[in-house]
C-alpha cells in the first residue's frame, strides 16, 4: 500500500480512468453529504487563509495487475466512489455555468472537461475518467454529455447534479471563485498492491465508519470481490442486478435485505446465536402467510437478541433489532 496526500484537483489531471467494481453498491449520497460538501467548497472559496481541505481517501488498485492493457491507465475504485462520483457532478454543473455566463479566463468549461471529466484524445469508454455501473454509468455519462438522462435514471445522481446547478446559479461570486475553492481540496490517494493487500477487508474496513452498508450489500461483496474481473460481471449481471431491479434498488435497501434474511435462513435452518449458546437453533414454523407476515417472516427470530447468522453480514445494530421486534408483535 503506498498513501500520498494530494490535491484533489491534481490527483484528476491526466489521462486515466477510475472504474468501479460491480460488487459495489450504487451512487448512495443524499442532499445532505452533497450539502456538506458544498459548504466545505465555498468556504475554502472564501477563505484566504485556508490553504487546504481534507475531504477523505481515494483508494484503488491499478487495473495493469489484472494484466489487461489499455491506452488509458485504469485504476479500479475499493473506497471513494461516492466522492469521485459527487465531486464530477460538482464540476459538471460549475462547467455549465462558466458557459452560460461567458467565462474566457483561466477557468473555463473546456479546461473543466479536458482536465477532470474527460480524456478528451480517446473514444468509446475509454473518454470517461469514471465509470459507474449498471444505469449508475449510464446516467452520469448523459449528464456529463449534457445530455438528457436515460429512462430509467438514477434518480440521486441526477437530483444531486441539479442541486449543484440550482446552488451555482444562486451564488453571489462568479462561478470561477468556486474553483478556487475546489483546488484547495486534499484527498489521501492510497493504492494497492494486489499481491500484498487484502481489498476486501480494507474495503469493509474504510466504510464500517461511513454511510452504513446494507446488509445485501455486505452479501454481494463477500461473494464477488474475491473472483476476477470478468466472472464477477457474469455472476452479477446474470444474477444480482436482476434481484436489484425487482426490488426497487433504486428506493432502497430495506426490502432487498429482507429477503436476502428470509431466503438465506429458510435455506440454512440456522441462526448465529451469542459465544454463550450454542450458536445454532431451529427456526419456528412460520404463521399464516397474511401480507404483514409475509414481510417480516424470520425476522424477529434471526435479528432479536443475536448477531447474524452468516459472517458476512456483520452484526445487527439494537435499532434495527427494535424495529423487527416491532413489524413482528
Amino acid at each position: 500500500m503506498k498513501a500520498t496526500e494530494t490535491k484533489l484537483l491534481d490527483f484528476l489531471k491526466g489521462p486515466k480512468q477510475f472504474l468501479i467494481p460491480i460488487y459495489q453498491r450504487t451512487y448512495s449520497w443524499t442532499r445532505r453529504q452533497c450539502e456538506q460538501l458544498w459548504n466545505d467548497v465555498v468556504e475554502a472559496a472564501g477563505s484566504a487563509s485556508v490553504s487546504g481541505h481534507f475531504v477523505g481517501s481515494i483508494v484503488y488498485i491499478e487495473k495493469g495487475l489484472y494484466h489487461q492493457i489499455s491506452s488509458v491507465p485504469q485504476f479500479l475504485v475499493i473506497d471513494g466512489q461516492q466522492r469521485l462520483t459527487t465531486l464530477s457532478l460538482l464540476l459538471s454543473a460549475l462547467g455549465v455555468a462558466l458557459r452560460e455566463r461567458g467565462a474566457d479566463g483561466d477557468v473555463t468549461q473546456k479546461k473543466l472537461n479536458n482536465y477532470f471529466l474527460f480524456n478528451n484524445e480517446e473514444d468509446g469508454e475509454l473518454r470517461y475518467k469514471l465509470l459507474l455501473t449498471q444505469s449508475d454509468k449510464a446516467t452520469l455519462l448523459r449528464l456529463l454529455e449534457e445530455k438528457e438522462p436515460p429512462e430509467p435514471a438514477a434518480s440521486r445522481i441526477v437530483e444531486n447534479h441539479r442541486f449543484f446547478a440550482d446552488r451555482i446559479a444562486a451564488m453571489d461570486v462568479e462561478p470561477a471563485q468556486l474553483y478556487a475553492g475546489l483546488s484547495k481540496l486534499i484527498i489521501i490517494d492510497v493504492a494497492l498492491n494486489r499481491d500484498h493487500d487484502n481489498p476486501q477487508l480494507i474495503f469493509e474496513s474504510l466504510n464500517s465508519t461511513g454511510l452504513e452498508l446494507s446488509q445485501a450489500d455486505l452479501i454481494r461483496n463477500y461473494v464477488l470481490m474475491g473472483l476476477d474481473p470478468g466472472r464477477q460481471e457474469s455472476l452479477y449481471d446474470e444474477y444480482w442486478f436482476s434481484m436489484e431491479k425487482e426490488f426497487g434498488r433504486a428506493g432502497g435497501d430495506s426490502r432487498f435485505d429482507a429477503f436476502i434474511r428470509d431466503y438465506l435462513t429458510l435455506k440454512t435452518k440456522e441462526t448465529r446465536t451469542s459465544a454463550a449458546s450454542t450458536r445454532r437453533s431451529r427456526l419456528t414454523p412460520a404463521k399464516p402467510r397474511t401480507n404483514a407476515s409475509r414481510r417480516s417472516f424470520g425476522t424477529s427470530t434471526v435479528i432479536r437478541g443475536t448477531t447474524s447468522a452468516w459472517p458476512w453480514v456483520g452484526k445487527t445494530t439494537r435499532k434495527s433489532a427494535r424495529r423487527s421486534t416491532t413489524s413482528t408483535r
